[in-house]
């Protein structure tokens, strides 16, 4: 188990883990779920555990409590008291881009289920996952060059594949933040729900993974970001890998037995 591999009790994260799934609830309500270095440590002990112990990641914020009046948070950014400290050796040391890079290359997929701001590098955490579904109230967007910085943690290079240049580019050099409806027509997110329902949609799409086949889907994860000039050779080498797997032969004849039985029922009618 994740929790019990720590070397301590997570402090920035809350961890609830499944037979074929982790949950990570991103845990700093009172600083807006502010990426410190707590959790950017926390987040590769996640990543070491995953990928020694390969298994679907969601990732979600703070939910809204209505005794209090709180809303729903994903990640406001990287924490500014730490970043106005940072100098040009952290900058090099990739303290954000690393954790959010080594996130997107787990072995199984990523879900990231947002609600409310996902700004800064928050936002480039949500870029980092395979899947982003939200809420309604969901806010996204690249505040950074605003304080004197770029998005250097992924968004200038994801945000061009996920929703094109012209888009890209107002969010990080004139600072648009794209609200639910925008980022569903852009697919940057795939789904919207309401508040209750998104960790279970989360889990909901979690389901529909994990009836996949597990070695499958990790090694069409990774031909699915190999580069065009990779394709169509490292396909047939990862099918050929495939071929041989028990699985394949055993979900291949469940599919055939039960076509037959279809058939034989429909004959008999």
């Amino acid at each position: 188990m994740l929790v019990d591999s720590y070397s301590h009790a997570f402090e920035a994260l809350a961890i609830e883990e499944r037979e074929d799934r982790v949950h990570v609830s991103l845990n700093r309500p009172v600083v807006r779920n502010a990426i410190d270095a707590t959790m950017v440590a926390e987040l590769h002990a996640v990543c070491a555990y995953l990928e020694r112990t390969p298994k679907i990641l969601i990732i979600s914020g703070t939910p809204a409590d209505e005794a209090t009046g709180r809303k729903g948070i994903f990640a406001s950014g990287a924490d500014i008291g730490q970043l106005r400290e940072r100098r040009r050796e952290d900058a090099l040391a990739g303290i954000n881009s690393q954790i959010f890079d080594r996130i997107h290359k787990l072995p199984m997929p990523v879900i990231a289920a947002i609600d409310g701001f996902a700004l800064g590098g928050g936002a480039e955490l949500a870029y980092a996952a395979d899947f982003r579904i939200a809420t309604e109230s969901v806010k996204l967007g690249q505040p950074e060059t605003n304080l004197g910085i770029i998005a250097a943690a992924g968004a200038l290079w994801r945000l061009k594949e996920l929703v094109g240049e012209p888009v890209a580019l107002e969010l990080v050099l004139a600072g648009r933040i794209l609200d639910a409806q925008e980022a569903l027509e852009l697919k940057l997110v795939t789904e919207i729900h309401p508040a209750a329902d998104l960790v279970n949609a989360a889990h909901a799409l979690a389901d529909r993974i994990g009836a996949q086949d597990p070695l499958a889907v990790r090694i069409t994860k990774r031909v699915f970001h190999m580069p065009r000039e990779a394709h169509p050779h490292v396909d047939e080498l990862a099918q050929a890998i495939l071929f041989e797997s028990q699985a394949k032969f055993d979900r291949m004849q469940a599919f055939l037995d039960k076509n037959a039985a279809k058939k034989a029922a429909k004959e008999q009618q």
